[in-house]
């Protein structure tokens, strides 16, 4: 899918930042393309242990920032101070289940020209713009019916 960075291109970004590339760094990154998108720090660090039972919450979370900063992955707000990390990170929308806390990309155009250059005519510049949806997915739709 577009916007996801190779672990190569991973180990690249780190090194010319200067960093190391740790086992670590590596598993959190695999971790986090294997489930598929959108996790919690507490999703990845359930399945690092698997793998790397030394690894931390902590350090899960400081290479999620890491990550972010390195344009790896996207941070996304989700209601209730809740935060995703997304691979995908080309510009595009969510969607998220109130119910199950399910976060889902959502590809439509969106026209929000309008704001962002009301944002910079004041001032402001605006780095990155999305939408997230807030409802009810079809799943906890269809549990609410039955």
């Amino acid at each position: 899918m577009a916007g996801r960075l190779s672990s190569d291109d991973l180990a690249d970004a780190l090194r010319l930042n200067g960093l190391r590339v740790t086992p670590q760094r590596l598993v959190i990154h695999r971790v986090l393309g294997e489930i598929g998108g959108h996790a919690t720090a507490d999703q990845v660090l359930e399945r690092v242990e698997a793998l790397l039972p030394n690894v931390s919450l902590p350090t899960v979370y400081a290479t999620l920032a890491l990550f972010e900063r390195l344009g790896a992955v996207h941070r996304v707000s989700a209601p209730g101070d809740r935060a995703v990390y997304d691979t995908r990170t080309d510009p595009h929308h969510h969607v998220y289940c109130r119910v199950c806390g399910g976060v889902v990309d959502l590809d439509a155009p969106v026209d929000l020209s309008p704001a962002v250059d009301a944002a910079n005519e004041s001032g402001f510049g605006a780095e990155w713009v999305e939408v997230t949806l807030t409802g009810v997915c079809r799943s906890c739709a269809g549990a609410d019916a039955n």
